[in-house]
């Protein structure tokens, strides 16, 4: 191998450190930073490692990882998910930063650039206990985050504002050999002056541009001093003549016809959102997981042109709906029934716009997956087995997987449910739990022996993994959907078991089963199927094309195994030429503020909540999508929400297309004026061209939350560029004057118009807002992002448009901390039938008797002066504890401190009148 490296170069920094932790024999070789090690690029790439077949890696961060791999260190998942935070994230903030601090000398700015990813850092380092970033032994995420902070935490005069979490975590990393010897080798000892010259033929990346990659963006637009891109002569005339051929009048809007199905000669997309269990509410992270990400991508790929089905429906069966059911004391069909109609009124809500929204208690769903079940077991993909099984005595049942909880066998996380822990996305058999309780009411279930049917994964694995490589290669499957799939496969698939001692589900049709269902996993995904089948007669041309149809799953990443590799085996496996997944969109999680959403502690909205608070759909929608947790979990914030809400859509968009409209109310009689574009016009032209590019390119990719980053880009050049020309004044001009602000006014008010198409996917309701105001031609909206999709002018001088207002209103600190407070753990009113005491409960074995008590009983005790105090006592404990861990001082008096810190936040929780969590298994992590 031979590694090329160039003095100054930050990128440098990580790939030398891991080499050296790594410990492998590798050529390195220091070069200028005009080398092009790659031959096949025609621009300086750095660090650049040649492999020893010829091949090449010029990712940094892929290259640190291949030299981990090589020298036989895995990379968690976790870490793989602060390598994407360090490559997504934190990069294009650096990049800023450098560029001030070296170039400008604008130290202060470039401290106040780097604010938010040290903030998400230090928020991360404080809610662990470990001293490191994924545990207790330094590991390839802490060298890659560290050396690409290393520049600016190194530099006294920029390294005074970090937290005190991330300088202690930086100082600890910072000092191994590795980072020490890798800093001598690539700054040697100058600093932030060793990379003037490197730092001086890289543009300056606008915060958030360059989300793609780890280097810099010398293939992207080049941009002056102040960071604005620097459009050539040649942009300005090309974006000038596409503006002017203006909209095809005919183009004709289209509407939808069902049933829809594959055309010839059309992109045909089957689109699928993991099916939502039908016996509870969404809370918005099942929302932005799932249905809401379809939603816009559908939306998106009917404004391109492409032939789109979308699907989704309830998933009904299995134990949570029995359970359930016992708990409000009806039947399982009438609880499906009921939160069916729930999920509806919800997605109806929000906006999702399904072509049909089904459910998995149908005819169609038996006949279907009994098919594939007997193709299955004709074709020699079956086994049968006699398992050991959890039962539990007190509730006189099977129990299944997701209604056992214990402690993980794997990596001792003590909430790993019965088919899968959450920490360490090991599979688990439930008879392998240690301390397994019974998820309803808590006693410990007994072993007992059954015998049950299995879906023969090891004989389809050759056949999987063949697939695999096609489609992962050729589909857009996100970063952790890829490495989740590889962990099963790495692990060697086991047989998987597809039926259940239960009652509600669909029947195992075979005569030595007849008293069993399928299990909820192989069952469910074939619900995208059946439920087509109950959309049209005609489903099998979705379903059985593989050769003219794609499929698009949406899930979150939980979700993933089942879509990526059991759901597959079983159409590989039935041997009927199905249609299986080419694009596999898996989100990670969404949490609540600072912890998870809890319906039974009144934590975090809910989906038929968020009506209730009296911000419009399109809004919940715009702020789930901006934070969409796409590369690393993110979270819910009330506060952020609101600054979101009053920078980005009311000072920022709103603001924009506003005023555009209001000139040409106010100045122009209500019509467009007529444009006489100069240079500086054509420039905004080819600005917001380059924007719409990026959004096009990025939406193709599934790449949502980033994309929605150029719509805003756009109005704030929008902004920028009435600002600049002041039509209000120009207007009290002369003939000249008149006509530019004209032609200001003009072009602005087709920007909006631009945004209105642009924004469909994100806030619909909006979108149609805007057109309306506009008195737009529908013909925009299915036309301007077809085919290569570029910014022309729709709105021709003339045109008369419709009333203006205000597009968004001010969310207010007083209406946000109420919403807050509303929402972060007030016990909520528990329906009648959960109040039932357990002696009333204990009256039938097979009742729902062993709930727990509804936590709002403790809400009785709460006491609002001692929860103040312990507040604060747990801030000063939990300093203490951090202090300590800096000190490195021994485990005992850690363990002490921190065991005192666990009973104060118990203490806490029942003076706020909540139920505590279970107290974590002594020396476990959560």
């Amino acid at each position: 191998m031979k590694l090329f490296v160039s003095e100054g170069n930050p990128h440098c920094l990580k790939v030398l450190a891991a080499l050296e932790v790594a410990g492998l024999q590798c050529d390195v070789q220091f070069v200028n930073h005009e080398e092009k090690p790659v031959p096949f690029l025609s621009r300086p790439c750095l660090p650049a490692l040649l492999l020893p077949n010829g091949q090449h890696l010029f990712s940094p961060n892929a290259i640190c990882r291949y030299m981990f791999e090589v020298s036989g260190q895995e990379c968690s998942e976790a870490c793989d998910q602060w390598l994407e935070w360090e490559a997504t994230e934190l990069q294009p903030d650096l990049l800023q930063a450098l560029h001030l601090a070296v170039l400008q000398g604008k130290e202060s700015e470039a401290t106040q650039v780097l604010a938010g990813p040290l903030s998400y850092l230090d928020q991360s380092l404080t809610k662990g206990t470990s001293p490191f970033l994924t545990g207790d032994v330094l590991s390839l995420a802490d060298l890659v985050v560290c050396a690409a902070l290393h520049p600016i935490l190194s530099a006294p005069s920029l390294a005074s504002g970090e937290p005190k979490s991330v300088r202690v975590w930086f100082d600890r990393v910072a000092a191994s050999q590795s980072c020490v010897s890798a800093s001598h080798k690539v700054l040697q000892g100058k600093g932030l002056q060793a990379m003037k010259s490197f730092m001086q033929r890289q543009p300056a990346p606008q915060s958030g541009q360059c989300r793609g990659g780890t280097q810099p963006c010398n293939n992207g637009p080049a941009e002056d001093e102040e960071g604005e891109r620097v459009v050539s002569q040649e942009e300005m005339e090309a974006a000038a003549v596409t503006w002017g051929k203006g909209l095809n009048a005919s183009t004709a809007a289209t509407k939808r016809l069902h049933p829809i199905l594959p055309q010839e000669g059309k992109r045909n997309i089957l689109l699928t959102s993991a099916l939502p269990y039908v016996n509870n509410v969404p809370h918005l992270g099942n929302i932005i997981g799932c249905v809401l990400s379809a939603d816009v991508f559908s939306r998106y790929g009917r404004l391109r042109g492409w032939n789109v089905l979308f699907v989704c429906g309830t998933d009904e069966y299995g134990t949570a709906t029995e359970n359930k059911a016992r708990e409000e004391g009806l039947t399982p069909q009438q609880i499906c029934d009921k939160y069916h109609a729930i999920h509806a009124s919800i997605y109806q809500w929000f906006q999702i716009d399904f072509d049909f929204f089904g459910r998995t208690t149908t005819e169609k769903q038996t006949e279907i997956a009994q098919n594939i079940f007997w193709r299955l077991h004709k074709n020699g993909f079956l086994v049968e087995d006699t398992v050991e099984q959890l039962r539990c005595e007190k509730c006189q049942r099977f129990l299944a997987d997701r209604f056992v909880e214990g402690t993980c066998p794997h990596c001792n996380y003590p909430d790993a449910r019965g088919d899968q822990c959450d920490k360490c996305g090991r599979l688990i058999n439930a008879v392998e739990l240690k301390a397994p309780h019974c998820k309803v009411c808590g006693q410990t279930p007994v072993i007992r022996s059954s015998k049950h049917l299995f879906l023969d994964l090891p004989k389809l694995e050759p056949q999987l993994e063949q697939w695999l490589d096609k489609t992962t290669s050729s589909g857009d499957w996100t970063a952790n959907a890829k490495q989740i799939t590889r962990s099963w496969l790495r692990d060697g698939l086991k047989p998987r078991c597809i039926t259940r001692d239960l009652r509600w589900g669909t029947p195992v049709p075979h005569p030595d089963f007849k008293e069993k269902v399928f299990y909820v996993w192989f069952d469910a995904p074939i619900g995208y199927v059946s439920i087509t089948a109950n959309y049209t007669d005609k489903w099998e041309q979705w379903w059985k094309n593989p050769n003219q149809v794609e499929l698009y799953n949406f899930m979150a990443k939980d979700n993933v195994p089942f879509h990526s590799v059991v759901f597959p085996c079983s159409l590989l496996g039935a041997q009927d030429n199905y249609t299986l997944v080419n694009h596999l969109i898996a989100t990670e999680y969404l949490n609540y503020e600072d912890t998870k959403f809890s319906k039974s502690r009144g934590v975090g909205v809910f989906g038929d909540m968020a009506k209730d608070t009296g911000i419009p759909s399109d809004v919940w929608r715009f702020y789930l999508l901006y934070v969409r947790p796409e590369g690393q979990d993110s979270a819910f914030s009330w506060a952020d929400m609101a600054l979101k809400n009053n920078s980005e859509l009311l000072n920022n968009l709103g603001n924009f297309i506003n005023r555009a409209a209001m000139f040409v109310s106010k100045f122009f009689d209500g019509c467009v004026p007529a444009m006489e574009l100069l240079q500086e016009d054509k420039k905004l032209l080819a600005l917001v061209g380059w924007e719409l590019q990026q959004y096009i390119q990025l939406m193709d990719k599934v790449k949502i939350r980033d994309a929605l980053k150029h719509i805003l880009s756009i109005s704030r050049h929008g902004n920028q560029y009435i600002q600049v020309n002041e039509p209000w004044k120009k207007i009290k001009g002369g003939d000249a004057e008149w006509q530019r602000a004209g032609t200001v006014t003009g072009v602005s008010i087709n920007v909006a118009c631009l945004l209105s198409v642009m924004l469909l996917p994100y806030m619909p309701a909006v979108s149609r807002t805007i057109r309306d105001q506009l008195n737009a031609p529908d013909s925009c909206v299915s036309a301007m992002l077809r085919g290569t999709g570029a910014f022309t002018r729709v709105l021709d001088a003339g045109h008369r448009i419709g009333t203006v207002s205000p597009l968004f209103q001010k969310l207010e600190v007083e209406q946000i901390e109420a919403l807050k407070k509303r929402f972060g753990g007030q016990q909520p009113e528990d329906e009648p039938a959960k109040k039932k005491t357990p002696t009333q409960n204990a009256a039938s074995p097979h009742s729902a008797a062993t709930l727990p008590t509804p936590a709002m009983d403790v809400n009785a005790g709460a006491d609002p002066e001692k929860a103040r105090q312990l507040t604060q006592a747990v801030a000063e404990q939990g300093e203490k504890v951090r202090a300590l861990k800096a000190q490195k001082a021994e485990k005992a008096a850690i363990t002490a401190e921190v065991s005192k810190l666990l009973e104060l936040k118990k203490q806490l929780t029942l003076a706020e009148g909540k139920s505590p969590e279970p107290t974590p298994v002594k020396g476990k992590k959560k």
